[in-house]
């Protein structure tokens, strides 16, 4: 016999499951790491949300840069969308009426600024000669012009000769080389003015070119301008859920963030432009003093007040632009307090929303309480007051809930879809309840379960005390080879079991079942003559019920096939370690199957203790009885 010492080791434990495997640690790493690089990034381009969309054009990759500063006109056109209510839509068609005069006159100034510079601007090198053949272009073009001039048809008498129709056919072919040759030329002459454009600096056809792109845009930005909106009051009302008003109160703090940078891009181009006026009223004061002691050239002298008069039209121009930026400042301004006031006014409504959910919430708290009291009473029964307590309180719950759900989020709007997913999330939820309806059909039918039939569903055995809509209830029993006692216990099962379950009823016509029984004989024993003697007992003792129930099966089976029935008894024996193990099987009606085996049990144990002869007479007597 083995001993163990106080000092052995205790026996290992199993090892600890692992939360985490191989794998999804490893897919869990990865996504960390995702998450930890994708906020990196964000935060890196964090300024990308908060800046106007003409602002990131500003020196990014691959995108010319204008000649002339169309800001004023870019951000009027940016900010007219984010326009609300009645007031910010006005606001916004005077900005973008006042950066539209602001940006003509920059035109207008830029022009004159490239006319002025080209003619103080000296020719060398290429530039110099595409300049002289701009110039002989230009003769030969004036000089196809008096060709074409004078090959043009001239009026004529009605009757002319031959010779004279003759000539003026003449003539005309002259003319149609004329006008061929005058159209290469001009097309040389654009063709070489570009040249001489490009290689002197002189911007002023890209400048008409950046002019008519800008108007196009003002007709196209004036025919899909929006409309006269409500005034902010009205305007803020339409956000009737505090969900709705929060969305509101971030779009209005956006908004405001823009119109705060547009307010400071248009001082930072007052100062700008105040700077320039500076620098030319500077430069024309000094032209004057130049032209004073230039009075003894004539040429130069017109030269001067040629270049001063531009000059003083440009720094009019500059006044001008310098007031408008201005009345624009003061257009942002006060769009931005407009958009403060809507901004106070979607928060006194979100404070009003938040007050009617802690109005619900205290009323939730106030009729739990009440539930409480009213359930506290005697009068009822402890576990009905339990269950009826428990559901007014989930009533309560679900109401306030509810209440608060419309608060934030208001009444659905697509109600057909919303009741389809209902009733589908409500048909899987109660799929088994449904299932159980359909079922008590099933059981009230021909061949379905009653009150006080002995039945078996789902393995568990009992008597029907009830069937329900939804549930069959038992009174539990041993299974078909046990005592088949009552053990007390009610046993509820929902009817679903009818329909994708299965259940046995042996109360029905005839109420037969198999019983078994088993023996074990000794292995000193003569076994071949005991099991003919268990065999002749068991046939002597069901003989009428095999009778019987083989009568009810063949009434049973009228329509179906003609296979042999037989009530007969059967056994069957194996070996075991102690002799023979013989089971017998035999058919005995459900409602008292218990006595007929305790029958069979007394005669069995009556028939091993008999002598093998006594026992044999006792046999054969019992059978010719």
């Amino acid at each position: 016999m083995a001993t163990f010492s106080k000092t052995d080791p205790p026996a290992q434990s199993p090892s600890r499951t692992r939360i985490f495997g191989r794998i999804r640690l490893g897919a869990l790493l990865a996504m960390t790491v995702l998450l930890v690089v994708c906020a990196v990034f964000s935060w890196v381009t964090r300024d990308a949300m908060v800046q106007l969309q003409f602002l990131r054009k500003q020196g990014g990759v691959g995108v010319k840069k204008a000649l002339v500063d169309l800001s004023p006109w870019e951000t009027a056109q940016a900010l007219a969308p984010l326009a609300v209510s009645a007031e910010e839509i006005e606001y916004a068609h005077n900005a973008a009426r006042l950066a539209d005069h602001e940006v003509d006159q920059a035109f207008a100034s830029a022009l004159r600024m490239a006319r002025l510079q080209a003619e103080h601007r000296v020719l060398t090198g290429d530039a110099l000669a595409l300049s002289q053949k701009v110039a002989q272009l230009q003769q030969l073009v004036k000089q196809d012009q008096a060709l074409v001039a004078s090959f043009a048809p001239k009026a004529a008498p009605d009757a002319k000769s031959g010779a004279a129709q003759g000539t003026d056919s003449a003539n005309q072919d002259d003319l149609e080389i004329a006008k061929a040759q005058l159209g290469l030329e001009s097309d040389e002459l654009a063709e070489a003015q570009s040249d001489l454009e490009r290689a002197s600096g002189d911007n002023s056809s890209q400048i008409q070119g950046e002019l008519a792109a800008h108007e196009a845009t003002m007709k196209k930005f004036d025919s899909e301008v929006a409309g006269d909106g409500q005034v902010a009051v009205l305007s803020e009302k339409r956000h009737g859920t505090l969900s709705a008003r929060i969305k509101a109160w971030f779009s209005q703090r956006s908004r405001y963030q823009l119109l705060q940078q547009a307010l400071q891009q248009t001082h930072a181009d007052i100062a700008m432009l105040t700077g320039e006026h500076k620098d030319l009223e500077a430069k024309a004061n000094a032209s004057k003093v130049t032209a004073v002691g230039q009075t003894g050239d004539r040429a130069a002298a017109l030269a001067n007040l040629k270049e001063r008069s531009v000059e003083r039209q440009i720094l009019s121009i500059l006044d001008d632009r310098i007031q408008t930026e201005q009345q624009l400042a003061t257009i942002y301004s006060k769009w931005s307090a407009q958009v403060m006031l809507q901004h106070r006014i979607v928060f006194h409504m979100m404070l009003q929303s938040a007050m009617l959910i802690v109005v619900v919430g205290l009323c939730m708290s106030l009729g739990d309480a009440l539930v409480r009291h009213l359930m506290s009473r005697p009068s009822l029964d402890r576990r009905q007051a339990q269950t009826l307590r428990s559901i007014l309180q989930l009533s309560v719950q679900i109401l306030g809930a509810g209440i608060i759900l419309l608060i934030v989020f208001g009444s659905p709007q697509q109600v057909p879809t919303i009741l389809g997913l209902a009733t589908a999330a409500l048909t899987i939820a109660l799929q088994d309840f449904i299932l159980a309806f359909l079922g008590w059909f099933v059981l009230v039918g021909k061949n379905g379960i009653h009150v006080g039939d002995a039945v078996e569903i789902n393995d568990v055995s009992g008597e029907v005390s009830e069937v329900g809509l939804f549930s069959t209830t038992l009174l539990e029993t041993g299974d078909a080879t046990g005592k088949g006692q009552l053990t007390g216990r009610r046993i509820s099962l929902l009817n679903s079991f009818a329909i994708r379950g299965k259940y046995f009823n042996f109360s029905t016509s005839g109420q037969w079942l198999w019983d078994e029984i088993t023996v074990s004989i000794p292995a000193s024993a003569d076994f071949h003559a005991l099991t003919e003697r268990i065999s002749q007992e068991v046939s002597a003792e069901t003989k009428e019920n095999a009778a019987l129930a083989e009568l009810d099966w063949k009434r049973g089976r009228k329509g179906l096939s003609e296979i042999p029935l037989s009530a007969e008894p059967l056994l069957s024996m194996r070996p075991t370690s102690g002799g023979i193990e013989v089971a017998i099987r035999y058919v005995a009606r459900a409602t008292d199957r218990f006595e007929v085996r305790n029958r069979l049990n007394q005669r069995l144990i009556d028939l091993l203790h008999q002598p093998v002869d006594e026992a044999t007479k006792t046999s054969e007597a019992g059978a010719a009885h």
